[in-house]
């Protein structure tokens, strides 16, 4: 496999949601690229530490929510808010 090969199912990969022979050609390439490798250790590290943290963050979903409730909000002069034929 190339690299863009992998990296296109890198994440299916690492969620174990590919076929036998494909992860077979995944992990031997894994084992051979430096770059991928390092790519797939990062994602590792990244979801075992989401899975390690047992309660959000307060201000991370105060800054979600609050980004959120923004995209509700029409922008200034956008014709949206207005009534029609108004």
């Amino acid at each position: 496999m190339s690299c863009a090969q992998v990296v296109r199912v890198l994440q299916a990969y690492l969620d174990g949601e590919m076929d036998d022979v494909t992860a077979l050609r995944v992990r031997a390439h894994l084992d051979d690229c430096r770059d991928c490798g390092l790519e797939a250790r990062t994602y590792r590290e990244i979801k075992n530490a989401l899975v390690r943290q047992e309660r959000p963050d307060a201000r991370a979903v105060a800054r979600l929510r609050g980004f959120g409730e923004s995209l509700l909000q029409p922008a200034p002069g956008d014709r949206r808010d207005r009534t029609p034929g108004g």
